[in-house]
């Protein structure tokens, strides 16, 4: 659980120096610090009983990279897609121009520092943001999304079934997407997230784990569509004003999955995750601002390819975040893919 080490050592260090005991020389090495006083062995013994809790593996199946920094070069393409598919029959799909980002990163324990930068410059408007947490025991995740950029129809449906494919830049779009979650995996001594996602680890042995837990996030969707064709507006349920459609919604969820690391030949490592996600929604659409509760449904896949050399590493990830939103007027896909590579280096300093 080389995350909460990292913050119990940098709590540990701040209390001691604070501390009236005299250190005549510094050294983050646990024994050290333990020697240092009262306090500091006893945040010591803490930190120590937590690593045991929290982040004890079967080294059969998983072991520590046994380095405290790494730096990475990561590149990241990602893109969202709408459909809709309304109460006649009629239905039409958009998408956004992939972003694309590449950016520098270094990492000491639980600390990371870097940048990204957008060669699409999309104006700005389309952002992502995600943090997350991982130990053998759980798992948690903090992300925001938001997309106004400008966006295309790639098909439309008629309610008598012709279809076309008409590529139309539709800019009438707002929309925002935050959430947490937090899951418990249950084969946590076998199965090793961290060396799948965050390279933090090492899958030796091949093993899955069943994971569950809970998930709150946040929806706000906005489509103008008095710019699009007049074929489209012509199908649009009558109780959209202005051709307009709105839907915002929090949504209290369970989320219940299962994640397999196979640990292939030569130090390669391959995963597959899979969550979908029930709960109930509280909210409105369309303006009515009739706040009510409804069934709530999401799904998140992942997965990842790992190859890791001496202090070395190259990772993959790919991932497809979908939501579903349905009422007796319409139905409302709405889904983020992305993709990333990564490469880097694993090191101490000390």
């Amino acid at each position: 659980m080389s995350k909460i080490r990292n913050i119990a050592v940098i709590i540990i260090v701040l209390l001691s120096l604070g501390s009236t005991q005299r250190v005549s020389a510094f050294s983050l090495d646990l024994d050290s610090i333990a020697a240092w006083g009262k306090f500091p062995r006893f945040c010591v013994n803490v930190y120590q009983w937590g690593d045991r809790f929290f982040n004890t593996y079967d080294t059969t199946y998983v072991v520590g990279t046994g380095k405290r920094f790494n730096i990475k070069g990561r590149a990241e393409a990602w893109t969202d897609y709408y459909g809709f598919i309304l109460d006649n029959r009629a239905s039409f799909s958009m998408i956004s121009d992939p972003s694309i980002t590449a950016g520098l990163h270094l990492t000491y324990m639980a600390v990371s520092i870097g940048y990204d930068y957008d060669f699409k410059q999309i104006k700005n408007s389309r952002r992502r943001f995600y943090f997350d947490f991982s130990c053998a025991l759980l798992a948690a995740d903090l992300y925001f999304i938001s997309n106004d950029a400008d966006t295309r129809i790639i098909k439309f449906e008629s309610p008598s079934g012709n279809v076309i494919y008409p590529r139309i830049d539709f800019s009438g779009i707002k929309t925002s997407i935050w959430g947490l979650d937090a899951y418990y995996f249950f084969n946590h001594k076998r199965y090793s997230h961290g060396a799948a996602f965050s390279f933090s680890k090492i899958q030796r042995k091949s093993a899955g784990s069943p994971f569950a837990g809970f998930a709150f996030y946040s929806e706000d969707f906005n489509f103008d569509f008095t710019s699009a064709p007049d074929y489209i507006k012509a199908e649009l349920p009558d109780d959209w004003p202005d051709y307009r459609f709105e839907a915002v919604n929090k949504n209290y969820a369970f989320r219940i999955g299962y994640a397999y690391n196979w640990a292939l030949p030569h130090n390669w490592t391959i995963c597959f995750s899979e969550a979908p996600t029930i709960g109930f929604k509280h909210g409105y659409i369309n303006y009515q601002r009739d706040t009510k509760y409804s069934f709530s449904l999401s799904n998140f896949a992942r997965a990842s390819v790992v190859y890791n050399y001496r202090n070395m590493f190259i990772g993959l990830i790919g991932s497809l975040d979908a939501g579903l939103i349905r009422d007796n007027k319409h139905s409302f896909l709405n889904m983020v893919w992305s993709a990333n590579a990564s490469i880097g280096y694993r090191f101490n300093l000390w």
